[in-house]
């Protein structure tokens, strides 16, 4: 598998973002490649929050929620998957895949014993996250579920979504920083350019090129049976607490859409609106830490 590997450099002195470096080498699904992670907090701590990110972000969308958390003497696990942040990058789109990545993250809780873990998830984070506990669901005692979607190819795309995957086809270079400045304009110009902190130029970009096409549109397309599985788990024998997050100016998974999410979760209670909040509503986490601590513990 050839990939590539950006400089150390890049992610110096990035605002906010101040945790040592981890690396997962010896994933069999990585091929040879390192994952990068963050891992915070007692390693016997009564909860591991697991910190799954989206497209095209990293770790760094969680470092508003992690101090919260930290605070509260409990373990943060938040890692980069494969193209993203500080991890390994495959140089090919095809490299990339629903059941890679899901293969990836499994072997990944496996292989640090996650337990006690409070699920926490958005974009992409929860296309794959949302499938990870009917694999092993005695790990799982929570679910902090943002702005996202379940793949079960029985409706129609959203689409936001489909607006966005068709300007990713044709202006594949997009600027990261700039699209969470537009959606966040609270950032500063440093925060926005820590999202480009990855991709020093396009060959390092496959995976933000591949991620708009592997949401699964078809009932054999790849992901979908195990997401029709996570639906039926998460209806059926989810036993756990859970809550939702909803940025309520995200143009891709609108508030209608994620309280139908809302409604397939078992339990799941009405949902904490960020009203200013959008599609990376991680940028305004603080409060949903804080809240997701109030109703689950």
């Amino acid at each position: 598998m050839a990939f590539q590997r950006a400089e150390a450099a890049r992610f110096d002195h990035l605002p906010g973002y101040r945790w040592p470096a981890h690396y997962a080498t010896g994933l069999p699904a990585l091929g040879g490649m390192r994952m990068h992670y963050l891992d915070e907090g007692p390693r016997d701590a009564a909860v591991a929050w697991l910190c799954l990110h989206g497209n095209p972000t990293w770790s760094y969308v969680y470092r508003r929620m992690i101090p919260v958390f930290l605070a509260a003497g409990h373990r943060v696990v938040a890692p980069d998957m494969p193209g993203f942040g500080k991890s390994d990058k495959p140089m090919e789109v095809a490299q990339h895949s629903f059941s890679w990545h899901r293969q990836v993250l499994i072997e990944f809780v496996q292989h640090l014993n996650l337990q006690h873990i409070h699920l926490v998830v958005q974009d992409w984070g929860g296309l794959l996250g949302l499938t990870l506990p009917q694999a092993d669901p005695a790990r799982y005692r929570a679910l902090l579920v943002m702005n996202t979607y379940l793949a079960t190819a029985k409706d129609p795309l959203p689409e936001g979504f489909t607006q966005w995957r068709a300007m990713c086809r044709t202006r594949p270079d997009f600027g990261i920083g700039r699209l969470l400045l537009r959606g966040n304009p609270h950032l500063t110009e440093a925060e926005a350019a820590a999202y480009d902190a990855p991709f020093p130029d396009m060959s390092y970009r496959a995976a933000t090129r591949a991620f708009p096409e592997m949401v699964p549109e078809r009932a054999d397309a790849d992901g979908v049976a195990a997401s029709r599985a996570a639906a039926a788990f998460w209806r059926d024998r989810w036993q756990g607490q859970s809550m939702m997050a909803i940025g309520a100016q995200d143009p891709v998974f609108t508030p209608a859409s994620m309280d139908r999410l809302r409604l397939q979760i078992r339990g799941c209670p009405p949902a904490m609106w960020i009203s200013d909040g959008g599609h990376f509503v991680q940028e305004h986490g603080e409060h949903i830490a804080i809240e997701a601590l109030r109703r689950m513990l």
